[in-house]
Parts: structure tokens; C-alpha cells; sequence
């Protein structure tokens, strides 16, 4: 379903939502420019942790600045090293704090592997299923983890 078929159905069926404003703010809020960012780095973890190769809690933030420094055209070649980022690591937490209290991952308490729960995984289906751009996006970064973690294999980084 598109945006506009969602929008035009909600019409047809009168659903409202009535939010109040009333009641205490969440204890991690996000202001405007983590906002933007939050879907794009919840899809990237749901994608690099739906597989078979988990990523550690330690090295999240990392891997996801990787896999968009290898994905995203305006990164490539760069000079300032997403993967190293500070502020795309604490954007990175908070994208990872939002998937784990909405249950779409999991974080093993021994290993510190992260993994998509079977509704992270539905979610992020239903990203990739067609031929949009977020879709080819999407598959792009999961190529791009894999590269990574072949690259650190060979290197005898990874078991």
C-alpha cells in the first residue's frame, strides 16, 4: 500500500488520531535532526542484523557508518570517514534504543549480538519487497555489510 492509498483509506474509514500532549516526555527524546535520521538507521541495523552474521553491540555504530560510507554516493570517497563519527554513533544508539523497545531486535545478554526479532524482520521486508528506492537502497546496505564482514574475515577478524 502507498502513502496515498493509506492517507485516502484513512479518510474513507474516518480514523482519527487523538493525541492529547498531556503526560511526561520520554526520558530520551530526539530532537529534529535525529528524527530525520532515525528511520534510515533503524532500516540499516534491521538490515545487518536480520542475517545470519550478527553484529556486536560495541561495534554497531561503526558498521552502520560503513556499510552508508560504502553505500550512499555522497560518502563515497570521502574524506570524513562516516564510520568514525560521533554523532552518527549516538544517532545510531538512539535508532538502536527505538528498535529494541518496539521489539523488532533483540540484544543477546552474553554475546552482545544483535538480532531482528521476527517483526523486525516483517518490517523490514516490507521495505525491500519491490523495486523502490529504499528497497534498492536497502539491498544495497546488506551487500555492503556482507562485503565487510568477508573483508574481516579474510583478515581473520571474524569467527
Amino acid at each position: 500500500m502507498s502513502a496515498a492509498e493509506f492517507f485516502s483509506e484513512a479518510r474513507r474509514l474516518n480514523l482519527k488520531l487523538n493525541l492529547s500532549g498531556d503526560g511526561p516526555s520520554p526520558a530520551h527524546t530526539l530532537d529534529n535532526e535525529a528524527l530525520f535520521q532515525l528511520p534510515l538507521l533503524a532500516m540499516t541495523i534491521l538490515a545487518i542484523s536480520k542475517g545470519l552474521s550478527k553484529p556486536q553491540l560495541p561495534e554497531i555504530g561503526q558498521l552502520v557508518g560503513e556499510c552508508l560510507e560504502r553505500t550512499v554516493a555522497g560518502f563515497k570517497g570521502s574524506s570524513q570517514e562516516i564510520g568514525w563519527s560521533g554523532n552518527l554513533r549516538i544517532r545510531t544508539i538512539k535508532a538502536l534504543t527505538f528498535l529494541e523497545s518496539t521489539g523488532q531486535v533483540t540484544i543477546d545478554e552474553a554475546t552482545r549480538r544483535i538480532s531482528a526479532t521476527d517483526l523486525g524482520k516483517k518490517v523490514y521486508k516490507g521495505a525491500v519487497d519491490g523495486d523502490s528506492l529504499l528497497a534498492v537502497s536497502m539491498k544495497t546496505i546488506e551487500l555492503s555489510y556482507q562485503y565487510i564482514r568477508d573483508e574481516a574475515r579474510a583478515r581473520g577478524e571474524v569467527n
